[in-house]
């Protein structure tokens, strides 16, 4: 087992973040593995309180931990890795995490396009679109809330019971014969609201992070939808080329 060297330059908070940093890595915790108590980690170390206190601090903040009230520290679940120099869909993607997908409708209506809406969908306003929010599951557990907006003229008739049997994009595909060309996204850290964080069984003294997608078909602009992803268990993956 590691141990913290005093006489290194790196900061002994520092050093305890590594050994629990490598101990996840290497698959001696696991997901949800309760770490040893605070007293436990000072007696083992021979370190402070306030030591391991910040070093805990720090790895909630990276999101390796979670702190459960009353019962101790955990190991946080796996952090999906998306890659962003393709077209995705969040369902194929935790399928190939080996992860059950899974959608909750929470509210399907018929709406019309204010000027936002109308400038970043290119429609009319007045228009009218689709507007529905999504809680998405993996293995049953919250990891993002959506809501979609989509014109009525391209998609007739959609349903709600539609979108609760099937992903959102099998439904363009499949009935409609959606041909996907591109999306565009952009990604900002934001602070969990207390709504989000009650859909997300999550803090919202933790960041989540806003992404809002648009997807075109043939240079048309098919959906726009603005989503809070956990920021513990999300990361995005690109590579730059020269």
């Amino acid at each position: 087992m590691r141990g913290i060297d005093k006489t290194s330059r790196i900061p002994l908070y520092c050093q305890l973040m590594d050994i629990v940093i490598a101990m996840i890595e290497e698959g001696n915790l696991h997901e949800d593995d309760q770490l040893p108590s605070e007293r436990e980690l000072c007696e083992r170390y021979d370190i402070s309180r306030s030591t391991v206190r910040q070093a805990i601090q720090e790895l909630e903040k990276e999101g390796y931990i979670y702190r459960v009230h009353g019962k101790g520290t955990f190991v946080s679940r796996e952090r999906f890795k998306q890659d962003l120099l393709k077209f995705y869909s969040f369902t194929e993607e935790m399928k190939k995490s080996g992860k059950t997908p899974s959608s909750k409708v929470l509210d399907f209506k018929i709406g019309e396009c204010n000027e936002e809406l109308a400038r970043k969908m290119d429609l009319n306003v007045g228009d009218k679109i689709y507007i529905f929010t999504r809680l998405r599951l993996a293995d049953n557990q919250p990891m993002m809330v959506e809501t979609s907006h989509v014109p009525c003229h391209r998609f007739p008739n959609l349903s709600r019971s539609e979108l609760e049997k099937h992903a959102m994009y099998d439904v363009f595909t499949k009935k409609y014969d959606v041909k996907f060309t591109c999306a565009e996204e952009n990604f900002q850290p934001v602070l969990t609201r207390e709504d989000e964080a009650k859909l997300l069984n999550y803090s919202k003294k933790l960041p989540s992070m806003l992404i809002e997608r648009i997807t075109y078909e043939n240079g048309t602009i098919i959906e726009y939808t603005k989503g809070i992803a956990r920021g513990d268990r999300f990361k995005y993956h690109v590579v730059l080329k020269k």
